[in-house]
């Protein structure tokens, strides 16, 4: 072997096991420590603790990695419900109560917005959207495995730290109609002769229907197909196949054209229809409380004219709808708008329109754009929305509703829309996410 060669397999070898002592959180709730010349993100750590950690990846500047074992453990430390949290990376923060995740997601919110010199002065601090820890979870993408050693096949989240899948008998975060039942999934995959060809199920769950998702990598024999058919049956979920993109979903039981899931928001009394494709809030608990509190903040008066801006499938315009003169909707898919439009002429709403545009493109010839509108609401993916609240006409809007799912973008485009005149009101998180370090935040502006 020649010197270069054993070099290289010298900076292989595995990073043992190491005591190391925390010293704070990181805004995404992981212990924070300096480990040598690097900063070192340790999953399940607190401050104050001595903790054995193990190792996932490094770079020259971070490490990133899970505590193996605790020695000393911090007071403020919970004791995690799940009888899989030492092992599921599903719920990365259940070694934090609940109410201390919320104060973390409070205290990140607020720094990230001080951070980018944006005045919270005289703002009202909105109580937080909270509900249940568990069985919340409508939406969930379940890693497939054949463990050989095991001699069946797994159905999960992915281990902490780690690509392998958790071997969980159920799962108490998602939806109750499935979070005791993963084994069902694991025995219909076991029985098919294409066990090892199907990586991944998706979960997606309406107020009546829970669907599933198989992806699968090369076709599927008849006799696999009547497996999940039959699992379909016997559990009342609607079966779906993907072979590729989104593009190639197709249901395969129960046999009819009719593939619309729904859920409901009875304050508003709208029915929201909606394809295991489209993109809906995971938490249907909170996204109710989300849209009463938004339409509380807009206290609408019926003469208002509101643009939508990644309005999505209209979980806001068709709220808004029920309470304003117009509202415009815009979200990039034309199949999208459709469902925006479908879902308005389902609920009787006739005040309701939409386009199809990319938001990241220049919108100066977009004939929207160019109109008078008194009120915006912005719920952008994690990108943000920098590009258009920079380039979008406030002549005339008078208060900014901003939801977002990420507080990094949200305070940049925060910074943007003071530097345009307008000044936080209001400012909340959203528990969307509860035992995990994700939080929702919602903003009122106005001028």
């Amino acid at each position: 072997m020649t010197v270069g060669r054993h070099k290289r397999r010298l900076g292989r070898r595995k990073q043992p096991d190491f005591p190391i002592r925390i010293d704070r959180l990181s805004q995404e709730g992981r212990g924070l420590v300096e480990w040598g010349n690097r900063i070192l993100l340790v999953d399940g750590a607190l401050p104050g603790e001595l903790v054995n950690v193990r190792i996932t990846k490094k770079s020259s500047r971070i490490a990133h990695g899970f505590a193996k074992d605790i020695h000393i453990s911090s007071s403020s430390r919970g004791s995690p419900d799940c009888a899989h949290a030492k092992i599921c990376g599903g719920c990365s923060l259940q070694h934090i109560s609940h109410e201390n995740q919320v104060s973390l997601k409070h205290k990140t919110l607020y720094d990230l917005i001080a951070n980018a010199d944006v005045s919270v002065k005289d703002v009202v601090r909105l109580p937080p959207i909270l509900g249940p820890v568990s069985r919340y979870r409508r939406r969930a993408r379940l890693g497939v495995r054949w463990v050989k050693a095991k001699n069946r096949v797994l159905v999960g989240f992915r281990e902490r730290g780690s690509n392998l899948i958790s071997d969980i008998e159920a799962c108490d975060v998602l939806d109750p109609r499935i979070g005791p039942f993963l084994s069902r999934i694991e025995e219909t995959i076991g029985a098919m002769a294409s066990f090892d060809q199907v990586p991944q199920v998706e979960v997606v769950a309406g107020d009546d229907v829970l669907a599933l998702v198989f992806r699968h990598l090369n076709p599927l024999s008849r006799n696999d197909e009547e497996h999940l058919i039959n699992l379909g049956i016997r559990t009342g979920w609607h079966i779906y196949l993907q072979s590729k993109g989104p593009e190639t979903v197709h249901r395969i039981w129960p046999a009819g054209d009719n593939v619309y899931l729904s859920y409901r928001i009875g304050e508003f009394g709208l029915e929201y229809k909606f394809k295991v494709t489209d993109f809906t809030q995971i938490n249907a608990y909170i996204n109710r409380k989300m849209l009463i509190q938004a339409i509380d903040l807009l206290d609408l008066k019926g003469t208002e004219r509101v643009l939508d801006l990644f309005c999505g499938l209209g979980n806001f315009t068709l709220a808004v709808a029920t309470k304003a003169k117009e509202v415009f909707g815009v979200e990039i898919s034309n199949e999208m708008v459709d469902r925006v439009m479908y879902n308005a002429m389902q609920n009787e709403l006739v005040n309701v329109s939409a386009a199809a545009f990319d938001l990241t493109k220049p919108i100066e010839l977009e004939s929207w754009a160019k109109e008078l509108w008194d009120t915006l609401i912005i719920d952008p993916p994690r990108s943000g929305a920098k590009k258009v609240l920079e380039a979008l006409p406030m002549t005339n809007i008078q208060r900014i509703l901003y939801v977002s799912c990420n507080s990094e973008t949200l305070a940049c485009d925060i910074k943007v829309l003071q530097d345009r005149g307008f000044r936080i009101t209001h400012l909340g998180i959203i528990d969307m996410f509860p035992n995990t370090s994700h939080a929702e935040s919602m903003v009122m502006l106005t001028v």
